[in-house]
């Protein structure tokens, strides 16, 4: 995944792709809706990206045919409205970054080979189709996870979910993570039970591998999933040139699992495929403040272990960070920057092996970096300055940011932005509701973690005493 190593007209090919797509896609086509999918088959739910909300797979579709699990019958009546040039509601997301002037997602998206091969085929076909498959997949396979993360839940982690069953939910006003939530159709199958998704998922496995060039795992942690290994174990025995395989981890469970795991890293890497991808979800760069995010986590082990994976893993593998950009990750935004820029430096030789992307966190609102105060988006411009000081160049393309990522950020900063102005007394006082009652339960500080945020934690108190 050496994506925008090479310039065209002063531009990364990346970026000079998705510029492109936004003229060629038209008002509302996006190539995901057919080439990429997510599947949560813990809960039965599906998306083709993050950004729309996840709907339920039909149980009965996928016992007559295992690609239902991705041709919903949603998913192909949202096809239908692209190609009538109409913007689905669901990705709301991309017309507002739109709106602000900035490439969407499904500009990038659209834009990277995987999806754009089949540009024409998808733009005169009918949206109906029931035999699309994607060139993208990303699979959880169930919601085992060592870590409580502030913004997760119960669906994406068992140790949430554990807390919930004999702590009930947070006193947010909307009732965070009640255990009553995940009940009926969006109850989480544990993975000790039998999952009709999960077979279907294996059963359309054989068909779905050939034509694969992206498959991605995330959880839960995958590291420890059984199904993670068996995948590993299929490509071993038989090998894909063509694939780049991905792991999305939190890199801080026990050492003896992440033995394992590299061991099997190492093996995949000297076999044939195109490249392994390993993603690392961590979102500050203040090890404390991290932690703090991403209850459970070791900060000291999962640097160790990101050292670890770029000297061991011998060769087509990088490392990307996911960098979930919530209103705690920005105090500690630039020292991040800083480190990346080390680690480029450091293991980026002969290709790019650390990457890193900015999604932002729309959901829950109280953890939005919409609801805070002007001063914040100032800081992340700060860093984004940092960035254009440090970018990649012609003669020296490894060990500089490049220049989409810079794009990727000032479109969070736009996102940020375009909510000033709205009331959000109720997403400020839920901050101190939320992480009052978790400083409580999980024995941690809020003031003490984020002393730079004392004034925004006490206008956050004002709100909940005030409501």
């Amino acid at each position: 995944m050496n994506k925008g190593d090479e310039a065209l007209d002063g531009k990364s090919r990346f970026l000079s792709s998705a510029e492109q797509m936004k003229q060629d896609l038209g008002p509302a086509l996006c190539l995901a809706k057919w080439k990429q999918v997510s599947l949560h088959l813990q809960t039965g739910m599906n998306n083709s990206c993050y950004h729309p909300p996840l709907h339920p797979i039909d149980p009965a579709a996928i016992a007559l045919d295992p690609s239902a699990l991705h041709n919903t019958e949603h998913k192909k009546a949202q096809r239908v409205i692209m190609l009538q040039n109409e913007k689905p509601a669901e990705c709301s997301y991309c017309w507002n970054m739109e709106a602000e002037g900035k490439l969407s997602d499904r500009h990038y998206r659209s834009g990277e080979p995987w999806a754009a091969v089949d540009f024409e085929k998808i733009k005169n076909s009918t949206g109906k189709e029931n035999d699309v498959v994607p060139s993208y997949v990303e699979v959880n396979f169930n919601n085992a996870c060592n870590l409580k993360c502030s913004y997760c839940s119960p669906q994406f982690s068992s140790s949430w979910a554990d807390e919930a069953q004999r702590m009930g939910a947070y006193p947010t006003s909307n009732p965070h993570n009640s255990p009553d939530h995940f009940t009926g159709n969006r109850r989480i199958i544990p993975a000790r039970e039998h999952n009709p998704y999960v077979e279907a998922f294996w059963a359309w496995w054989p068909t779905l591998y050939p034509k694969l060039e992206h498959f991605r795992m995330t959880g839960g942690e995958p590291l420890m999933d059984k199904n993670t290994y068996r995948v590993f174990d299929y490509v071993l025995a038989l090998p894909k040139p063509d694939l780049h395989l991905n792991v999305t981890s939190n890199f801080s469970v026990e050492d003896v699992l992440f033995e394992k795991y590299l061991d099997y890293v190492k093996r995949l890497c000297n076999t044939q495929i195109e490249h392994f991808m390993q993603y690392v979800s961590l979102d500050s760069g203040n090890g404390f403040q991290a932690e703090y995010i991403r209850h459970g986590m070791d900060s000291q082990r999962v640097v160790g272990n990101v050292n670890r994976y770029l000297t061991e893993a011998p060769h087509r593998n990088s490392l990307t960070f996911i960098i979930t950009m919530n209103n705690l990750s920005v105090t500690g935004f630039k020292n991040y920057m800083e480190w990346i820029l080390r680690l480029r430096q450091s293991y980026s030789k002969t290709y790019q092996r650390v990457w890193f992307d900015t999604p932002v966190l729309r959901e829950p609102a109280w953890q939005s970096l919409q609801i805070l105060p002007e001063s914040y988006a100032q800081q992340l411009e700060a860093a984004r300055d940092y960035m254009l000081e440090n970018l990649a160049t012609e003669a020296n393309p490894l060990h500089g940011f490049k220049d989409y990522e810079v794009q990727r950020l000032e479109r969070d900063i736009a996102w940020m932005r375009s909510a000033q102005g709205q009331d959000h007394s109720i997403a400020k006082a839920d901050f101190y509701r939320f992480f009052s009652e978790h400083d409580r339960r999980r024995g941690t500080d809020f003031l003490k973690t984020f002393p730079e945020m004392r004034s925004w934690w006490e206008q956050c108190a004002y709100h909940a005493r005030n409501q």
